[in-house]
């Protein structure tokens, strides 16, 4: 500023010349002084690598649950470890935005960001945990890239308009260097990368794939919705209070685990011990290590199911119980399968279950699946056909003595082999989840359920592709979704493509110009 006044107002006095030249080549030696390209481009490279993983991670928050839960398997105690990780990840991207901001202010103005000691070690550290994070990720979940790829059929039109915008932005300091470089090869190297990366956004819509974008009247009826072990975000799972709930907000169906104890009576449990999911810790301590299924069943009804489920309210964060609901949820305790059939036969609900073998010595080791037909053939008589049947070792068996069950298999298999052994319904991971599948087997009368779906982008993706159900923690969250999300025709996509293609290009043409 100093350098442009005298030589505005002296530029006729050799004297006063000199002395702006001399201020300028000092003025130019400090800012060599100050230049740090290398800490610039790190720079860029750290808040690109907070994104994709920012992004990454919330994508992923249908798993969070499961996360948290290996954690506790190996850890002991429960913990939102989950959302730790996204509010680091959060303050962390928002950090090296605002350091991003900066150098890009500077740089507009033929300057470069001088980082502090400070920040070098900050920016360092967001790099590690941002490397050390997708590491651990690629070796402990490797089905989350799975998850991301997923996320990407329904957010990638809307990523495209936000890397647009992020062109258009830095199509200024690019511009400006550009002209201010002395040399045409020092042009090209600026230009060239801006100008290739900005067409490959442009056409990337080319190759771009949703089934959330579709033409209308093609989109098929809404996926029914069965309770995962109920609905564990409003009750303690597996209790008659968390069935109550699915049941409540329009859940089609309901989900559980079933084990049997020492002395031959089915229960729900999902883990192998008590220790999660009851006070066992309390009234046996010196058994909280036990398998489940080696306690008689006098002493499980001595257990309350609903206690811990209060104390780790916080941490869940799923929000405020009425307090009829935290004195219902006090005083739950462990449900049997006969009582879970019967409710489900009284509200007409579907009911699929997992089964889980007693350990060796077990006195029921070798009976267990006729002690389980028992209960649902004899003593609760459930109608048949509302019972999804799933297990699959001695399916031939069960089809004999049960006729009418609907037959579902956990894996995806040939369409002959599916139909010679009477499979009627896939019940599949959602990372499992393919449009062209799932049409493929509905045209053989083989419908499809998916687990576990509880963000509303993956139901809507899910309803997209033409799933049938879905098995969910979140019945009375998805309950209220009335079009899958994201949902377009053809023809709008590609208006809103070439009008963002052509709005930017206006743009970034305008900005060079001037």
């Amino acid at each position: 500023v100093v350098r442009r006044r005298l030589l505005q107002r002296y530029e006729h006095q050799p004297f006063i010349s000199c002395l702006a030249g001399f201020y300028s080549c000092r003025w130019k030696r400090y800012q060599r002084k100050r230049t740090e390209p290398g800490k610039c481009c790190c720079n860029m490279v750290t808040f690109c690598l907070s994104v994709v993983f920012l992004y990454t991670w919330g994508e992923g928050k249908n798993d969070y649950n499961g996360f948290d839960w290996y954690n506790y398997g190996n850890l002991g105690f429960w913990f939102l470890w989950s959302l730790v990780i996204l509010i680091v990840a959060s303050v962390l991207f928002a950090y090296t935005s605002l350091l991003l901001v900066l150098a890009m202010c500077l740089l507009a103005e033929g300057q470069q960001l001088y980082l502090h000691w400070s920040h070098k070690i900050g920016t360092f550290l967001v790099l590690g945990f941002t490397i050390s994070s997708f590491f651990a990720l690629s070796i402990l979940w490797r089905d989350h890239r799975k998850t991301v790829r997923l996320s990407l059929q329904v957010t990638a039109p809307y990523l495209h308009i936000g890397a647009i915008a992020i062109m258009v932005l830095l199509s200024w300091p690019v511009a400006l260097h550009a002209i201010r470089a002395d040399k045409k090869v020092i042009q090209v190297i600026i230009i060239g990368p801006y100008l290739a990366i900005l067409l490959f956004l442009f056409l990337i819509p080319l190759g771009m794939y949703s089934p959330c974008i579709r033409e209308k009247g093609t989109l098929g009826p809404k996926p029914a919705l069965i309770g995962h072990r109920g609905a564990p975000m409003l009750a303690p799972e597996n209790t008659e209070m968390s069935f109550l709930k699915t049941i409540e907000h329009g859940g089609d169906g309901l989900e559980t685990d079933v084990t049997i104890s020492y002395d031959g009576v089915p229960f729900l449990m999902h883990d192998d011990t008590l220790r999660r999911t009851t006070n066992i810790h309390e009234v046996y301590p010196n058994e909280t290590g036990k398998a489940a299924s080696l306690f008689s069943w006098d002493s499980l009804q001595k257990l309350n199911a609903g206690t811990w489920f209060l104390k780790n309210k916080p941490f869940l964060g799923m929000g405020s119980l009425s307090k009829a609901d935290q004195n219902q949820a006090m005083n739950q305790s462990i449900y049997t399968l006969s009582g879970f059939l019967r409710l489900a036969d009284s509200h007409n609900k579907l009911v699929i279950f997992d089964l889980y073998r007693p350990p060796e010595k077990h006195p029921y080791r070798n009976l267990w699946i006729r002690k389980i037909l028992d209960v649902i053939l004899k003593e609760t008589k459930i109608k048949r056909h509302l019972v999804l049947w799933l297990h699959n070792s001695v399916r031939a068996f069960v089809q004999s003595v049960a006729p009418g069950f609907q037959h579902t298999m956990g894996r995806k298999a040939p369409i002959e082999d599916l139909l010679k052994h009477n499979i009627v319904k896939l019940n599949l991971v959602y990372t499992d989840m393919s449009s062209e599948d799932i049409r493929k087997y509905a045209e053989a009368n083989i419908t499809t359920n998916l687990y576990v779906v509880n963000e509303p982008w993956l139901y809507s993706l899910a309803w997209c592709s033409g799933a049938h159900s879905v098995t969910t923690n979140a019945v009375h969250l998805l309950k209220d979704i009335s079009q899958p999300l994201f949902l377009m025709t053809p023809r709008q996509y590609n208006i809103m493509w070439i009008l963002t293609d052509l709005t930017s290009a206006f743009l970034i043409s305008l900005i060079f110009a001037l």
